[in-house]
């Protein structure tokens, strides 16, 4: 199983390991902060049925980031302007930014993942436990 996780959530000491089919089955809401145990934003996976839109929203507090997984998507935004994003597209909205999204697709599926929060970004803490180095294996 060794870096692919099917048909189960793996749990360990500090991480959970899922696909996305683990976390449900056909259209709409995966709950990844739930299902996986996420407590410092919130994430979900959404996937959009073929030329399905979703109503306009807004957060009093969350902005919010979404990645396109696979498919072509339009988000439209609270100026009236439209963007098309497909797979590995961004699109980053401010809480009261108003915002709705739309499958392009008369066949496919689209799946995005939106990232949620407030208060700010930790900055660069990662670091090397005792007796490692940053380098990349196979690098040398």
């Amino acid at each position: 199983m060794a870096g692919e996780a099917n048909e189960t959530i793996v749990r360990g000491d500090g991480y959970a390991v899922a696909h996305l089919n683990d976390l449900g089955e056909g259209p709409g809401f995966r709950k990844i902060r739930k299902e996986l145990g996420v407590t410092a934003f919130g994430v979900n996976a959404i996937v959009m049925p073929p030329s399905y839109g979703t109503g306009s929203h807004y957060h009093d507090e969350q902005e919010e980031l979404y990645f396109v997984h696979s498919g072509r998507i339009e988000i439209g935004l609270g100026d009236g302007t439209t963007y098309e994003l497909g797979p590995g597209g961004l699109a980053w909205v401010d809480a009261p930014t108003h915002r709705k999204v739309r499958n392009l697709s008369d066949t496919e599926d689209a799946v995005y993942v939106v990232v949620g929060g407030k208060d700010g970004y930790v900055g660069r803490d990662g670091r090397e436990p005792e007796g490692e180095t940053a380098r990349p294996e196979g690098l040398s």
